[in-house]
């Protein structure tokens, strides 16, 4: 398993990508009005807009993070899961060209887990 990307949740995309690129001196990779990506090696850091608009959508407030993983076998994993009764969010999925899955930690936190693509 390797951790392959951080997505924060921010209020003001233009204010955080000059403390993440001017700052903390993070090479700019994309950016947009609501998602941008920062290349810091072996992993992405990657910013999304958000408002607190919907008491559902209570993780996307800005300030929280949520790490991404990349498995080799999603179906595999998604079963371990389900087996220890974590709780499953998102089941996997393919999303904007990767297949991606969501669980919630003991804390609250979402963790995206994709699949290994095999032209990685």
């Amino acid at each position: 398993m390797q951790v392959t990307y951080a997505i924060v949740f921010v209020s003001d995309m233009d204010h955080a990508v000059a403390f993440y690129r001017d700052v903390m001196g993070m090479p700019l990779r994309f950016q947009s009005p609501g998602w941008t990506e920062f290349d810091t090696g072996a992993a992405t850091l990657a910013l999304h807009a958000t408002r607190i608009s919907d008491p559902e959508e209570s993780e996307l407030v800005p300030g929280r993070c949520r790490p991404g993983l990349n498995v080799p076998d999603l179906d595999a994993f998604h079963q371990r899961m389900l087996e220890h009764n974590v709780r499953c969010v998102q089941a996997p999925k393919d999303v904007f060209g990767s297949r991606i899955a969501q669980y919630v930690d003991p804390d609250g936190l979402v963790i995206s887990v994709s699949e290994a693509r095999a032209d990685r």
